[in-house]
């Protein structure tokens, strides 16, 4: 199915037409649980979450309550992703049993995150939070990079900007980032 009939799908399940719904979770599934794949290949083994959990739960909070207006397949998985990053995030918050002290984490190409390191997912993801308040586009773009494994092309599409800015936001973020999650 090409993106102008994802898009369209995407208009009506978002417009609260059930049938719309069931047939974008059938064309769009594959994706997202390869974008689900790519999160938990980093995590630690037993973890609790499964990949069509993971991708059940995203789709549960993009589709269950409120429907949400997504303008474009890309859109939608920019969303899918940053949903998954929440999901993977409040698990690990709930798992964590100790405070973080001063933590290192590689923010490089490779998109997942570090083997069974919950102190780490947290501290990412409050740093993230502390960036998105004060610069909320390098913000989004670490979110797309980082957490949805798109390239500065497709992130570039995504937020509407050119690919030239997509890597000064990125590069800007990854020594902000650093900096913030540096040991001291």
């Amino acid at each position: 199915m090409d993106s102008a009939e994802i898009t369209q799908l995407l208009q009506h399940a978002s417009e609260g037409d059930k049938e719309a719904s069931d047939r974008l979770i059938r064309v769009v599934y594959s994706d997202l649980h390869r974008l689900a794949s790519r999160y938990l290949s980093g995590e630690r083994q037993g973890h609790i979450l499964q990949t069509t959990a993971l991708v059940n739960e995203t789709y549960f909070r993009l589709f269950g309550g409120e429907p949400l207006k997504m303008n474009n397949r890309a859109h939608f998985f920019a969303v899918a992703a940053t949903q998954m990053r929440r999901i993977l995030v409040d698990d690990a918050r709930s798992r964590r049993a100790r405070k973080r002290e001063g933590i290192q984490i590689e923010l490089d190409e490779a998109f997942h995150i570090a083997s069974g390191k919950d102190a780490e997912v947290v501290a990412l993801d409050d740093a993230l939070n502390q960036l998105a308040e004060l610069y909320p586009e390098n913000a989004k773009v670490v979110e797309l990079r980082f957490f949805g494994g798109y390239t500065n092309e497709e992130t570039a599409e995504i937020v509407g900007e050119s690919v030239a800015k997509v890597r000064r936001d990125w590069e800007f973020a990854r020594a902000w980032l650093y900096d913030k999650l540096a040991v001291s």
